[in-house]
């Protein structure tokens, strides 16, 4: 039997930006993002030589082969069109990539090349195909709040076992938030009655309802953490904006224990929950990272 073709394979890093050559994967700040066969090895060739001009010819022959007749001129544009895409990129004012006229592309950001692994045969054709409809494609919206959120690469080192429990002692603070809300809404209600900003009945119905909702998703994580759970980073990502706003909602509910504690520490609680739905993000994206 036939021994697979080996090869070098490497990892490149440019801004929030990774591409694991050997499993075929872009990924944006941890999240991989969808690109074609084709228009994955052209951005493999630039980052192989970038701040240097790649022509097309030389695209041609390593995508199509030099005796290959095909409409490569149309092939190579729309494979420059994905990557853009998948870089949120521009033509007219590349970060990434720059049309060089009449000669081909250069890719102007700075690269790294990370961990180069030797000996690495080759995914095969079916291998490929797989993990090509496994990829997730990110969401336009995310890319403007991934610019501002912190990258995985630019989070410290940790073990994963402390991950792992900070996490899970995350889900258990918010855990207690909710049924200790639930358990006191007499309290909570004479508190919304006295505060007389909103009508106490809406904002019961609010904080039942979000609680009810929560104690769930809050379980569904702690489940997939204590059983180290491969897809939750995915499941995550896709919860995050309205874990968002729901945890900021309730970063409020220091403000509920109005009778047994003084309103500046209910204050300063409530500044410090602000800060805890980005911690929880940080800790899914080292979470995220490889065993």
């Amino acid at each position: 039997m036939a021994m697979p073709a080996c090869k070098t394979v490497r990892i490149f890093r440019f801004g929030v930006f990774e591409l694991d050559e050997a499993a075929g994967e872009l990924r944006k700040s941890g999240i991989r993002i969808k690109l074609h066969s084709q228009p994955f090895q052209m951005l493999v060739m630039l980052l192989e030589r970038h701040s240097q001009v790649v022509t097309r010819e030389e695209m041609r022959e390593r995508l199509w082969g030099r005796d290959t007749f095909v409409d490569f001129d149309h092939g190579l544009n729309a494979s420059v069109n994905k990557i853009r895409d998948a870089l949120n990129d521009s033509a007219s004012q590349p970060r990434y990539v720059e049309t060089i006229p009449g000669k081909g592309y250069r890719f102007v950001a700075p690269v790294t090349v990370v961990a180069p692994v030797s000996n690495v045969s080759e995914p095969t054709a079916a291998a490929s195909a797989a993990a090509e409809s496994a990829r997730v494609t990110e969401s336009p919206s995310g890319a403007s709040v991934g610019a501002v959120l912190a990258a995985p690469h630019e989070l410290p080192a940790a073990p994963r076992k402390l991950v792992r429990t900070l996490l899970l002692l995350v889900q258990a603070m918010y855990l207690a938030f909710y049924l200790g809300a639930l358990a006191n809404l007499k309290e909570i209600h004479d508190i919304f009655w006295d505060a007389r900003l909103f009508p106490p009945a809406a904002l019961m119905t609010l904080l039942i309802t979000t609680a009810a909702t929560m104690i769930p998703v809050r379980l569904y994580i702690a489940a997939a953490v204590s059983f180290d759970a491969a897809q939750l980073p995915e499941k995550f990502r896709k919860l995050f904006p309205a874990l968002l706003l729901l945890d900021l909602l309730w970063a409020l509910s220091p403000l509920l224990l109005i009778h047994h504690i003084s309103i500046g520490l209910a204050l300063g609680l409530s500044a410090a929950l602000i800060y805890m739905p980005f911690v929880q993000r940080s800790l899914v994206l080292m979470y995220a990272r490889k065993r």
